[in-house]
């Protein structure tokens, strides 16, 4: 059998079509998952994309990227391989893409969750032999729960914020998981929140797609020396022990991440609050999204996959680590050390 997806220094390649699939180096054809700084990386010759996730990737990549659009579902041929991009529920315009090639049918995830977002379009299974999964968060001990208590107990520890007189600061990544709490929020109030500037062009791009959302001001928009109390601030992780953050004073700070499901650790205990809010699958969904696909083979990578691949190969699957592109980033989920100025290409992937 011949695989329709190797790894290559530059990325995952496809030799029947000869592309790239988010490439961790400027290729002659990528073909990108998703906007996130770890997926869409400038100085490839031309890209491949959902539609929906069209603007977010010109934000990212520049006006003079050559981007080509294609709609969710609709099949376009690249060489020798017919592909076409399903919904992955990642962020708006995430996509899952799926190879045709003979009798060979495989689906690269990207990175993906299954659990309701108003922000954007559901994860899609998609029926394949191969499935190449993310492992993010692939470990029992990941279990997500209802993203609906999850904004619940936001709105509940921000109104107990100004109840006591602070600032309601809440660290979140600035794609995708910023504009899933606005969205998240909005079925409470409709109370103006406050954003890092960094966020500001991205959560238009979601209101441009109709998406509906808190509203917000960008905090550099607000004179100097206003009093944030009661408000509710979104603010990238690497701004956390800045001076951006002194405005704020007093205020109480939060974080929304998958992994703020790990009891104890620097994680959590650089922060007030914890909120278990992820972008990703967690266990239960991981194996969910496997068995709908019928997949025989799976192949993972982007995380420790030593426990999913033995809890397939248990079941009977052909499972195995494809692995991740040396120069692929590493994460940082406290986000330390990160420049806030520069957070539009900040590694978001909790």
């Amino acid at each position: 059998m011949t695989d329709l997806v190797v790894l290559r220094p530059q990325g995952l390649y496809c030799p029947a079509g000869d592309f790239y699939i988010d490439p961790a180096k400027p290729v002659p054809r990528a073909v990108i998952t998703h906007a996130h700084g770890d997926h869409a990386r400038s100085g490839s010759n031309a890209y491949w994309a959902a539609t929906p996730g069209i603007p977010l990737l010109r934000e990212r990549l520049g006006r003079s990227a050559v981007l080509n659009s294609v709609a969710y579902d609709a099949r376009f041929q690249l060489g020798a391989a017919e592909v076409s991009f399903h919904s992955a529920g990642h962020i708006l315009g995430s996509a899952q893409v799926r190879i045709a090639c003979g009798d060979e049918v495989w689906v690269v995830s990207g990175d993906y969750k299954r659990d309701a977002d108003p922000s954007c379009a559901p994860f899609e299974p998609v029926p394949c032999t191969t499935f190449v999964t993310e492992a993010t968060f692939a470990s029992p001990v990941f279990t997500w729960p209802e993203s609906s208590a999850v904004a619940a107990e936001i709105y509940a520890w921000w109104q107990a914020c100004k109840h006591d007189g602070q600032a309601a600061v809440l660290y979140c990544y600035a794609l995708g998981k910023a504009q899933r709490i606005l969205a998240e929020l909005a079925r409470y109030c409709d109370e103006t929140a406050y954003v890092h500037n960094a966020m500001s062009a991205l959560i238009r791009i979601y209101r441009h797609a109709g998406v509906r959302m808190l509203p917000t001001e960008a905090v550099g928009n607000v004179r100097k020396g206003s009093s944030f109390a009661g408000r509710l601030i979104l603010a990238p992780p690497g701004a956390s022990g800045t001076p951006w953050m002194q405005r704020f004073v007093p205020y109480c700070a939060g974080f929304a991440s998958g992994w703020m499901q790990q009891q104890g650790g620097q994680r959590r205990l650089r922060y007030e609050r914890g909120f278990v809010l992820s972008d990703h699958a967690d266990w239960p969904a991981l194996l969910q999204t496997i068995d709908e696909t019928g997949a025989r083979r799976v192949r993972i990578m982007h995380g420790n996959g030593d426990a999913l691949i033995a809890h397939l190969r248990a079941r009977g699957i052909d499972a195995a680590s494809l692995g991740t592109p040396a120069s692929s980033p590493g994460e940082d989920p406290s986000g330390a050390g990160a420049d806030p100025s520069t957070e539009t290409q900040e590694i978001e992937t909790c």
